[in-house]
């Protein structure tokens, strides 16, 4: 690898419609493709690793840009993310999963290994991967090979997840610069630009993660609609009940239901309010 070939992948283990409304909020301009039956992958359109941060400091490294991406994507879904990044002097992987810590390793760049063989075996646990199988390829990649570079250990680990179903478009690898995989991912067949459209369109793209996951239909729908329904229909009567009968209990339970249900209502208009007319 070259002083120009530092280069950045975000793979998430979902399809691009289920990472696009999560992307938008990482306020960057990506483009987005999808990579295997399973996984997509984010490209940065930017180099935010060759900026300096606002009081005019030194940039930060590209290890720890994607770290902070990837991160962010995987506290708000239920999918993993997983950064790939390189230099002229280092590569390695991070890996982010819902709000558990991190695990990351790195090679310099001649493929010696510097990280610990644990965040291996926590790689394959979170992924799913083969206790057997797959963690012996990946613990290959933890000891010294001569013959092997940084870009061919990320090459052997992206080798490991062709078996969850990873298939990254050609071109789109360890050791392109980032001009390149911009160039390549933007000419990819349904390859979409991501970026910030504001607060607005965000709070709708965080709605629509929310709805399209598994608490979506009892979030809004006609499913949520009749809960809140039923919610005031036996609110109200258990509110005077618990009044006449001086109880606090019965009462408190009523109140809070006639809450419950006003609020699931008034979330269905907010929301048509952030759609886009």
């Amino acid at each position: 690898m070259n002083a120009t070939s530092t280069g950045a992948l975000l793979l998430c283990r979902a399809d691009p419609e289920t990472v696009r409304p999560l992307a938008h909020l990482l306020r960057e301009q990506m483009l987005l493709t999808r990579a295997g039956e399973e996984w997509s992958v984010l490209v940065p359109e930017g180099k935010p690793w060759r900026d300096t941060g606002p009081s005019g400091g030194d940039p930060e490294p590209v290890d720890r840009v994607l770290g902070g991406w990837a991160t962010a994507l995987a506290v708000g879904s239920p999918w993993p993310v997983l950064a790939l990044w390189w230099d002229a002097d280092r590569a390695g992987y991070t890996l982010a999963a819902g709000f558990r810590r991190t695990v990351g390793y790195i090679w310099l760049a001649d493929g010696t290994p510097v990280g610990e063989d644990e965040a291996m075996r926590t790689f394959a646990a979170r992924l799913g991967l083969d206790p057997v199988l797959d963690l012996q390829a990946l613990e290959e990649l933890t000891r010294p090979d001569p013959d092997a570079d940084a870009e061919a250990r990320l090459r052997g680990l992206l080798a490991v997840l062709t078996r969850t179903g990873l298939t990254l478009p050609a071109g789109l690898g360890p050791g392109e610069s980032a001009d390149r995989l911009r160039s390549v991912a933007a000419v990819q067949r349904g390859a979409e630009r991501v970026e910030w459209a504001g607060w607005r369109d965000a709070v709708r793209a965080e709605l629509d993660a929310v709805e399209s996951s598994s608490l979506g239909p009892w979030v809004r729908g006609p499913r949520a609609r009749a809960v809140a329904a039923a919610q005031l229909a036996a609110g109200l009567p258990l509110l005077l009940w618990g009044a006449r009968r001086r109880s606090g209990g019965w009462a408190t339970a009523g109140a809070l239901l006639l809450a419950q249900g006003a609020l699931g209502l008034a979330y269905h208009r907010a929301r048509a309010a952030t759609e886009p007319r």
